[in-house]
């Protein structure tokens, strides 16, 4: 990565993404002055500790004041507070990016934040673990990994460019689509997973103590998965669904369906049936391990 790709960057925001992402130009871009914001005064305390950051602050204004690039990197449901904060402080030419995992409400609740001669390019670093913080964070969270970027047409190219060329510093694989289509995509591949975790987990939660305790020390591995990802973010999450409603509801309704048709062929003895679905889905697996993504 190139030591002139930033001079000064706010990452507003600094749990696993953004400490990842400080962890990253700190490796890569030594001479890139870091600015780091968060609410609380803990949570800065750890970023001096980690010496994330050059500076740190709890107001996104003066975080934002005269960086190149502002990285939106909070909970959804801030962000547009935040740019509203940081759009008197945006000099001109710098660019606006995010990490956030729904694109279409961003687009829609940013955009019109934005000063004219500030660019706008809203992305998802698609990346993660169940855990969050500062302290979570660690460079290689982003290798090999897609990042997706959602400019709009009227985005600078040169911007869009240059937020690419940090996302492949990090080690991701970069691509660009519509912001509507990401969260549909994203709905399947992410969204809905999280949903049924936090079900089944809930499901398990709620049964008979005795039980309970059973289910957690005889936990096979596919409910050991299910746990994991339903210990992630809770903020995070409740954000992403309120974000991403239509697409989420749309894809449950799917996925109800075809779970009463798994449902009717278990109940009637179907065993070709559900073969079939099982030896279809399996191809799916070892489609995800070809593409390097398991």
């Amino acid at each position: 990565m190139s030591d002139k790709l930033f001079e000064r960057v706010a990452l507003i925001g600094i749990g696993l993404i953004g400490s990842s992402l400080a962890r990253v130009i700190r490796r890569d871009m030594p001479e890139t002055r870091i600015i780091a914001c968060a609410r609380r005064a803990e949570t800065l305390d750890t970023v001096r500790r980690l010496n994330l950051a050059d500076e740190t602050t709890d107001d996104p204004a003066a975080a934002a004041d005269g960086a190149d690039l502002v990285v939106l990197a909070t909970p959804l449901s801030a962000y547009r507070e935040v740019a509203m904060r940081v759009a008197p402080s945006l000099r001109q030419g710098a660019i606006v990016t995010d990490v956030g995992s729904v694109k279409e409400q961003v687009v829609k609740d940013i955009k019109p934040l934005i000063p004219e001669g500030v660019h706008f390019v809203p992305g998802h670093p698609v990346a993660g673990t169940e855990h969050s913080g500062p302290e979570s964070g660690f460079p290689e969270l982003f290798h090999d990994r897609w990042c997706i970027l959602t400019p709009t047409p009227d985005t600078a190219p040169e911007a869009v460019e240059k937020v690419t060329r940090l996302w492949q510093g990090a080690g991701m694989r970069v691509t660009q689509m519509a912001a509507d289509h990401h969260d549909k995509v994203l709905a399947v591949t992410s969204h809905l997973p999280h949903l049924i975790a936090y079900t089944i987990v809930g499901t398990a939660t709620d049964l008979a103590d005795d039980l309970k305790s059973e289910v957690i020390a005889f936990s096979a591995g596919g409910f050991r998965d299910f746990t994991r990802i339903a210990a992630s973010d809770p903020i995070m999450w409740r954000d992403i669904f309120l974000a991403n409603r239509e697409a989420v509801l749309e894809i449950v309704q799917r996925f109800t369906e075809d779970l009463t048709a798994l449902q009717r062929a278990i109940r009637w003895g179907e065993a070709d049936t559900l073969e079939a679905r099982f030896t279809k889905t399996r191809s799916i697996r070892r489609s995800i391990i070809e593409a390097k993504q398991a």
